[in-house]
């Protein structure tokens, strides 16, 4: 009987591992930087006159909205005056969603003054809207913002490409899973960023494209 006990509690030891590393490696993999920088690249691709002339596109958006709020972040971490790389704390968010706010606001001037893709433009409005509305919240609730990005990611290359991504809405399901499994975030605050980065990104994107 012991010998059962012992090893049923090392098999669930084993299994809440392995959860956790998979649920750390989702939250890793499908952050909002790497995640925002390949849809920016993926649809100005599709929306410049020629593939070679959108990845130019997508590449000066991505150079100028992600390495700013990236490494303020990162500088924070390194001094210990942020938590971790996604900010766990939440009255630690505000600064750096208003630094990323910032950039997004000069993306979205230069590159239209510049002519860019009119859907890469609706992108960067819907990611302005986004945030802006996570950051208000974020003042008084941590809402989810990996789930906001993903869904709102997600919903954006259903409208591009066309239903044939739906299936992608499962990264939905498992970044959320994973944000709760590693604690960081309640069922409530991730199924919220994922609402609210849905129906940004819909009508948003939608209206300006």
């Amino acid at each position: 009987m012991m010998r059962e006990s012992v090893g049923s509690t090392g098999s669930g030891s084993h299994q809440q591992t392995r959860r956790l590393r998979v649920a750390r490696l989702a939250t890793e993999v499908f952050a909002p930087a790497p995640v925002v920088a390949a849809l920016l690249v993926v649809v100005a691709a599709h929306s410049g006159p020629t593939i070679l002339a959108g990845l130019a596109w997508g590449l000066l958006a991505v150079l100028m909205i992600i390495p700013v709020p990236l490494f303020y972040v990162l500088r924070g971490v390194r001094r210990r005056r942020l938590s971790d790389r996604h900010v766990g704390v939440r009255a630690q968010r505000p600064l750096p969603m208003l630094i990323g706010v910032g950039a997004v606001v000069v993306a979205l001037v230069v590159l239209s003054v510049l002519g860019a893709p009119r859907e890469l433009v609706a992108l960067i409005a819907a990611m302005f809207v986004g945030l802006l509305v996570s950051l208000l919240i974020t003042l008084r609730w941590k809402i989810s913002i990996h789930t906001a990005v993903v869904a709102g990611d997600v919903v954006i290359l259903v409208l591009v490409f066309g239903p044939i991504l739906l299936p992608l809405l499962a990264l939905v399901a498992l970044v959320g899973w994973a944000r709760v499994t590693l604690g960081d975030h309640t069922s409530a605050q991730v199924i919220a960023g994922a609402s609210l980065g849905a129906i940004v990104a819909a009508s948003v994107f939608t209206l300006l494209w």
